[in-house]
């Protein structure tokens, strides 16, 4: 037992990758060829792992190279070994790099400012060495970012694009917060015609948001009556509370309270709707720190009647 203990410790990673290389190709040469050894030197380790293991490995002619039973054997188990090994090594490197890891993203602004803070708080609580970076953008300067590859991945809307890849993590309803002055009414809901006769507050051209509307509208040859435009969400919810107009915005941005001087009504005819994922340059891969903040991000950025559907189809949205 001990001899034969001896002899395992003595067969090394080296010989085992030189028998791997000769017996997957079946010939010296290209074995040394893709090690950068000499042919001789590599029919060194075969005949000093041969000697160690008491077996012929090889059935070796002018003509070929062919592998024994014990050979077929080994070569099963030595493949099966390096594999091990591998992804021994990549789960070690992945930890050393969740360590000492860097993640940075770029947000659209409503979800940046109602839904990342929870996520973000999970994910430094969890991994507390890594560092995270956010930039907070409109939909354009989001996907130019992700498209540059300024950040890792980008969390905003699914969009008409073959350039990246999106997955899913929720789906966020559009609503309408009308001033009563304008509308009474007991439903909850409110027909995208009827909007378009009332002065409207949106968000500006630059967010794809808007964007979305003006093509549901144009579909209905429907025109809207814009009222002010702004860039922050929060903007539109003053204006609509003081009466201003009806401010057009998703669910994830309305206020826990609703003034009581408007309604929040969901707008329907047709039912509009905006699709929010996890947006990457198609073909990228994550580091392993980003793929542990976007698996959290699937998680928990969305409640639960908020998260998509796998047959919903991607939608070009907000």
């Amino acid at each position: 037992m001990k001899s034969a203990a001896k002899t395992l410790h003595n067969v090394n990673l080296k010989l085992l990758q030189a028998f791997l290389l000769v017996g997957e190709t079946s010939s010296f040469r290209t074995a040394a060829e893709m090690s950068y050894r000499s042919t001789s030197a590599v029919s060194a380790q075969i005949r000093q792992l041969e000697e160690q293991l008491g077996v012929t490995l090889f059935h070796r002619t002018t003509r070929n190279v062919r592998l024994t039973d014990e050979g077929e054997q080994l070569l099963a188990c030595a493949r099966r070994a390096l594999m091990e090994v591998e992804e021994g090594l990549r789960k070690i490197q992945e930890a050393a790099d969740i360590r000492r890891g860097r993640v940075s993203l770029s947000c659209s602004p409503t979800l940046a400012a109602t839904r990342l803070a929870r996520v973000l708080a999970a994910f430094e609580k969890d991994y507390p060495g890594i560092e995270v970076f956010v930039r907070e953008l409109s939909s354009e300067a989001l996907m130019d970012s992700v498209r540059q590859r300024e950040v890792d991945f980008g969390i905003g809307p699914v969009i008409a694009s073959h350039e990246f890849s999106f997955e899913p993590l929720l789906e966020d309803p559009l609503y309408a917060l009308v001033p009563k002055r304008f509308i009474t009414t007991s439903k909850d809901t409110i027909a995208l015609a009827t909007l378009t006769n009332m002065p409207l507050l949106l968000l500006s051209q630059s967010n794809a948001l808007r964007e979305y509307l003006d093509t549901m509208l144009a579909e209905r040859n429907l025109t809207m009556n814009t009222r002010y435009q702004f860039t922050q969400a929060q903007t539109l919810i003053s204006m609509a509370s003081a009466g201003l107009g009806a401010a057009i915005l998703p669910r994830v941005v309305l206020p826990p309270v609703i003034d009581p001087n408007t309604y929040a009504l969901r707008i329907v005819s047709p039912s509009l709707s905006r699709e929010m994922a996890l947006i990457t340059v198609r073909g990228q891969s994550l580091s392993p720190a980003s793929r542990r903040l976007a698996e959290l991000l699937k998680q928990l950025i969305a409640e639960p009647e908020e998260r998509p559907r796998a047959t919903r189809k991607a939608r070009a949205t907000a």
